[in-house]
């Protein structure tokens, strides 16, 4: 992990606030690389991984400066004897079916998130499509482990701060796994909302939070049928007890600040250095919440520009999603945020929230930020190619062409000399 998102240090004040109010976010320095038979002697080199979606390859690109692509990894080496399975479980057979023709657009979902370990010798990458999370040797580019989520869709994850446990949302069985890095043993699990979705560790690792998104696949998407979506909140749990410290419903708190209009379905996150504020994007919404931890309460709402080519037609929007992916920069004065319907991103002023230049780009997916922290690095599913913009300028650097549908982007390590096991 970059060191500008190590620098956070709770005091007694501040849990005595949290066990009041809720958790908070910061994050500890990841443990110090481990001997690796795949690893030389300089240690783990800092990468960023794009995980292809609908081709099943998580590209390895550079994690600043030009973010040139280092190689790719084949994330699904066990794909026939994956399908083989499925095609003999009728029930297994139809959930297959019904996640590519809902959340995958007519596509099998082979890779959704991924994380490496600390040393750089394995990437864990969670498989919607195969109802899975496995770990990926970076040398030999073969399975390590493989853990089946309870249901029949992964999702979302998350890694501790010192990188030791992975956290994947199940989907189709509203449940959170905690699995060992290293094994996949499962050190936990909890009961969330109607299917979670994003997962992040807070306070160094103390608390893990996750949001659940509700049903975002059918065509009921007028506002007067938002109850058919579910029991979308936000639930927060000691991450080593996994028992439920705080519940989240961002209805009381969006209907208090007076937008009874916005759903509230939490997608994609993220927190202010100093744990005080939380910014979120919910469905069909061209624009941010922002949340006061402390207060629980919402304190502003910013609307982003809507483009004049999008189709007004909310059942288009894929998955519920107008905008979708946001980051913030180290200092925690600019947001980065993904326009996905709206084809372009934008980087917005923290404290005035005023936009930046509207950067086109095609069915943005993502976003996160460089290992430099200067740029803000969003996935272009719809050209797939990632590109980062300079949070100082508001302007794009760079564009690299990645593969099929590229969504999570995330900072991970491989071997100093690490090249891509198949060549590719």
């Amino acid at each position: 992990m970059p060191a500008h998102r190590t620098r956070h240090v709770c005091t007694m004040a501040a849990a005595l606030a949290l066990a009041l109010a809720g958790p908070s976010t910061a994050t500890a320095a990841p443990t110090a690389p481990t001997a690796s038979a795949q690893q030389s002697t300089e240690g783990p080199r800092e990468v960023m991984f794009v995980g292809n979606n609908w081709d099943g390859t998580a590209d390895v690109i550079e994690s600043r400066g030009d973010f040139a692509r280092i190689g790719r990894l084949d994330v699904i080496p066990d794909k026939d004897e994956r399908l083989k399975e499925i095609h003999l479980d009728p029930i297994k057979l139809i959930y297959f079916l019904g996640v590519r023709q809902g959340p995958g657009e007519g596509h099998d979902q082979f890779v959704d998130d991924m994380y490496s370990t600390p040393d750089g010798s394995a990437v864990v990458v969670s498989r919607p499509s195969f109802a899975d999370v496995v770990s990926i040797d970076l040398a030999t580019g073969r399975i390590n482990w493989r853990f089946p989520v309870s249901g029949y869709r992964s999702d979302h994850m998350a890694v501790s701060p010192d990188g030791t446990r992975v956290a994947v949302s199940a989907s189709t069985s509203n449940t959170v796994h905690v699995l060992d890095i290293d094994t996949g043993k499962q050190l936990g699990s909890f009961a969330t909302g109607d299917k979670p979705h994003e997962n992040v560790f807070t306070d160094g690792g103390k608390y893990l939070w996750n949001m659940s998104i509700g049903e975002v696949t059918t065509a009921l998407d007028e506002p007067w049928l938002d109850w058919t979506k579910g029991d979308r909140r936000i639930t927060v749990v000691d991450a080593d007890t996994f028992a439920q410290v705080k519940v989240i419903d961002m209805r009381e708190r969006l209907d208090a600040f007076g937008r009874k209009d916005l759903s509230d379905a939490v997608r994609p996150v993220a927190f202010t250095p100093d744990e005080s504020k939380l910014y979120f994007q919910v469905s069909f919404f061209n624009g941010f919440v922002e949340y006061d931890v402390a207060s629980d309460r919402i304190t502003r709402v910013k609307t982003l520009p809507k483009n004049p080519a999008t189709n007004e037609d909310r059942t288009t929007w894929v998955n519920d999603s107008r905008h979708h992916g946001m980051s913030m920069n180290p200092q925690g004065d600019k947001l980065c945020i993904a326009g996905t319907v709206d084809d372009y991103a934008t980087v917005v002023d923290r404290a005035t929230l005023q936009e930046g230049p509207l950067v086109t780009a095609s069915k943005p997916y993502w976003a996160t930020v460089s290992a430099d922290g200067k740029s803000c690095v969003i996935s272009e599913s719809g050209s797939d190619q990632v590109t980062a913009i300079d949070f100082a300028t508001g302007r794009k650097v760079a564009s690299v062409p990645v593969g099929d549908h590229p969504q999570r982007v995330r900072l991970g390590h491989v071997a100093a000399d690490w090249t891509s096991p198949s060549g590719g």
